[in-house]
């Protein structure tokens, strides 16, 4: 019997994945300010991020509100929440201490990386009418650095969040996707049968995302116009970075709601080009602009480049672009039984990860309509809907997994991300449900299963390795910048060893162009790996 097959009959009487929120001490609750005024910005709002704040080793949790609007208010303190992780399967509440609780604008995301290179991940939030960066100070407090940085994108509704080094100087750059044109004075008056409801986002002009260089002494520049970007006006949700084409420098996939799809090839000199259409990301095979929503990057198909998955409205399916080596991609939406799975979803959050440590990358999507009255238009879809888990044959080829309880619920699932929290070399999950207390998933599936952990620091490359590429026989992985919807994510990598339980050999391609063999790394644990001096090949 396959490990697949194994893992399907198991689920029917154990979770593959259990549901440790409150047993973990997470209390804190989302709040969006919903309001008779139904402000676009209530309904796609919820970050989380796992971050290792105090550099203890323990992944810890940071969550992220909406807020207030206008005539939308709580009846109890809005605020984000950051959890240490004590080690013990508990979270601890420290976010008053460390200082991240309030922020003056309505929050949407968080990435967070070591833009200082001081040891310590920072963070960025990103919102509306502008963001922030939060200066980790190395003694569990944050500071709060956007007016000498010049990170704040004034002015804008910044959606998702990538750090990674465009120019290769070992220095993290922030991409920030902005969404549209808004204004809490200038509310879209829309009805169903007479009641207030969402507008569709056609109601709403797109805005330039914009692209932020490190100058490295603690401020950044914005490039956005001088390297193209400021050209891109586009309602853009989801973005990741990865370098698609293997030419050394890291690209960006932008997943764009009602607007094309934006694959920004970094030519190498400071500049960008936007390559979907040549990429056949753009739009559907019919030649619309399809709602995306959250995107990620990973080896599906394990030919050893990376692919795209991205989340889409009902009906349009969630697409998956395989990477043949040259444009265009070929969109495997169907063929991959991916259509078959995400036909009557909204979704939002996805990633591709390893949850049973078989070796093959799986999909894990959050999904949740905005509008409270949908099924009453169309019975085929409803308003709160059910995470997905999609199990990867090896051949880009999926089956839904009835993985617990959690997948028997319904949500309004926003944003997700994913790390290994306890170190026992299962990827777990945490995302986002509207105006509800957060879900955090504990994986059981990978349980007992051989797997290898890596976790790289960078010397003449930026220190969280954003961008390096390490490659196990016949599997390939990257440490990619952004992903998911509104979410940040454990930098340590994971390979599955399926049923091998001997010392391994990887790869790795830093992002500064060394090449590096490391050998005879024993299973079960992680690595710390160190870029070296020269090449090691």
């Amino acid at each position: 019997m396959t490990w697949l097959a194994w893992a399907l009959l198991w689920a029917a009487s154990s979770p593959l994945f259990r549901d440790v929120t409150t047993e973990a001490g997470i209390t804190w609750r989302h709040f969006n300010g919903e309001s008779p005024d139904r402000f676009l910005v209530e309904s796609t709002a919820g970050g989380v991020a796992f971050l290792d704040y105090d550099s203890d080793g323990k992944l810890d949790l940071l969550f992220v509100t909406g807020g207030e609007t206008p005539r939308g208010k709580s009846k109890t303190e809005v605020r984000h929440a950051l959890y240490r992780n004590l080690g013990n399967g508990r979270f601890t509440d420290v976010t008053a201490k460390a200082g991240l609780g309030r922020t003056a604008f309505f929050g949407m995301g968080a990435a967070a990386a070591d833009f200082d290179n001081d040891g310590f991940p920072d963070i960025y939030l990103s919102g509306y009418p502008n963001g922030a960066l939060y200066r980790n100070n190395g003694d569990g407090t944050f500071r709060d650095i956007t007016a000498r940085a010049g990170v704040g994108n004034q002015g804008e509704w910044g959606t998702s969040a990538a750090w990674f080094d465009f120019n290769n100087d070992g220095r993290l750059d922030l991409f920030i996707a902005n969404y549209a044109e808004f204004s809490y004075a200038d509310p879209r008056r829309c009805d169903f049968q007479g009641m207030p409801t969402y507008c569709s986002q056609t109601a709403y002009s797109g805005r330039p995302s914009r692209l932020y260089r490190n100058n490295g002494d603690g401020t950044f520049a914005d490039v956005s116009k001088a390297a193209g970007i400021a050209e891109t006006q586009a309602r853009a949700l989801g973005v990741t970075a990865i370098d698609y084409d293997a030419d050394g420098h890291q690209d960006l996939f932008v997943a764009c709601d009602a607007t094309p799809n934006m694959l920004l090839r970094n030519k190498g000199n400071g500049t960008f080009e936007n390559v979907g259409l040549d990429a056949e990301i753009a739009y559907n095979p019919d030649g619309v602009a399809r709602a995306g929503m959250g995107v990620d990057a990973g080896d599906i198909d394990n030919d050893g480049r990376p692919d795209f998955v991205v989340t889409n409205f009902d009906t349009e399916y969630h697409a998956l672009y395989l990477n043949p080596g040259r444009l265009p991609f070929r969109e495997a939406t169907v063929q991959s039984r991916l259509a078959q799975h995400t036909k009557p979803y909204v979704g939002w959050g996805v990633r591709m990860l390893d949850y049973d440590n078989d070796g093959d990358l799986d999909l894990f999507i959050v999904n949740g309509h905005l509008h409270e009255r949908i099924a009453e238009s169309n019975r085929t879809v409803a308003y709160r809907e059910p995470p997905l888990l999609l199990a990867n044959d090896g051949s880009a080829h999926f089956t839904r997994v009835d993985a617990g309880p959690a997948f028997a619920k319904n949500y309004l699932g926003r944003g997700l991300a994913t790390a290994d929290f306890d170190n026992d070399g299962a990827t777990d999950v945490a995302f986002i449900s509207l105006n509800e207390s957060p879900v955090l998933l504990h994986n059981e599936a990978a349980a007992g299963r051989p797997w290898l952990g890596l976790r790289l620091r960078g010397t003449a490359s930026n220190r969280d390795a954003i961008g390096a590429r390490i490659t196990l026989q016949n599997s390939t992985r990257w440490i990619t910048g952004g992903g998911s919807f509104l979410g940040s994510h454990d930098r340590r990598i994971v390979f599955g060893l399926g049923t091998a339980a001997q010392p391994a050999n990887v790869e790795i391609l830093w992002p500064s162009g060394r090449k590096q063999q490391v050998t005879g790394l024993a299973p079960g644990r992680y690595h710390a790996i160190v870029e070296p001096a020269k090449d090691t090949n």
